[in-house]
């Protein structure tokens, strides 16, 4: 697995290893802590370096790895506006240097960590057929990822699975908690715990309260899909999947915001921002396709998820 000590790659280590299975993960460990993830093999490289190809063959070959989980990569929106030739560098590089090393080692089945960003704004909710114009950097890179796995599947003997991410969030256990403080419910909890009031970045969007609209799927069940994926994959016949991982449910900018704080009893007044760039008004995944292929659909809630990232982030 790469990027295994990250935010879901944790959760998703815990799992394998709770159902007995043996885990190498291959991560920078920049954004993740391998206090995280005991009880895997943890090899510390950088995917897209030059020599990554040969390092990585190595591994999948001395671990004996049957099955890759691709969750690496570079992830906000707004650098990869500010520097896309690195995103693409990274995210595209770093593909490109694993599916090599695959083949050279002959591992022919891969969990893909794709991405709600590789869509336009489009007819709601979402299908995996839906238009996929990428308005950012980030989802461009994710979005040729999806077409290398596909182009590899080409060959009868590579499988692949690609995930597409809607909005993560919440944790299993507090110490799992995310802590990159990138995405909205971070962010909000940040600010709250700082005292200061969370922020709303636009509040003139098409939308029912004006605020954006997002489909946020609580991370334990997006781990288990992964399960899902890996173990349909070892009797699949098929070359290459794309699924969304979401609820099928919309909850506002606003919603979330207020949710946060009346967990926390919070008295503070939500600031109103101008719109950030790359945002999309509304975006919610169609999860028909994964629980009628896959048998899986989400079990959490938003309180749910508020709750478990609320107890997380105070323990940063």
């Amino acid at each position: 697995m790469t990027g295994g000590s990250g935010y879901i790659g944790a959760h998703l280590v815990r799992l394998l290893l709770a159902r007995g299975d043996t885990v190498a993960v291959v991560d920078d460990l920049v954004g993740g802590s391998s206090d995280r993830i005991e009880g895997a093999r943890i090899f510390q490289m950088d995917i897209a370096e030059s020599e990554a190809i040969t390092k990585l063959s190595s591994i999948l070959t001395e671990e004996k790895i049957e099955t890759v989980v691709h969750l690496a990569a570079r992830k906000k929106i707004d650098e990869s506006i500010e520097r896309p030739l690195w995103y693409f560098q990274q995210n595209v590089g770093g593909m490109a240097n694993l599916l090599a090393a695959m083949q050279e080692a002959a591992v022919a089945s891969l969990v893909f960590s794709s991405t709600a960003a590789v869509y336009a704004e489009s007819g709601v909710p979402v299908i995996e057929e839906s238009p996929t114009v990428p308005l950012n950097p980030y989802g461009q890179s994710k979005l040729v990822g999806e077409w290398m796995a596909r182009a590899m599947s080409s060959s009868r003997s590579f499988k692949s699975t690609c995930l597409r991410y809607f909005n993560v969030a919440g944790a299993q256990s507090p110490e799992l908690g995310d802590s990159a403080v990138t995405n909205l419910i971070p962010m909000v909890i940040e600010r709250i715990l700082e005292g200061k009031p969370p922020l709303i970045f636009g509040d003139d969007y098409s939308t029912p309260d004006g605020t954006c609209v997002r489909d946020f799927v609580h991370v334990q069940d997006v781990a288990e899909a992964h399960l899902v994926a890996i173990d349909n994959l070892s009797t699949s016949m098929r070359g290459n999947s794309i699924y969304n991982l979401g609820t099928g449910k919309g909850t506002s900018v606003r919603q979330v915001v207020d949710a946060v704080l009346k967990i926390s009893g919070s008295a503070l007044v939500p600031e109103v921002s101008s719109r950030r760039i790359g945002d999309i008004p509304k975006v919610i995944a169609s999860v028909e396709k994964i629980r009628a292929e896959l048998g899986w659909k989400s079990r959490f809630d938003l309180d749910d998820i508020v709750s478990s990232a609320w107890e997380a982030q105070q323990r940063v």
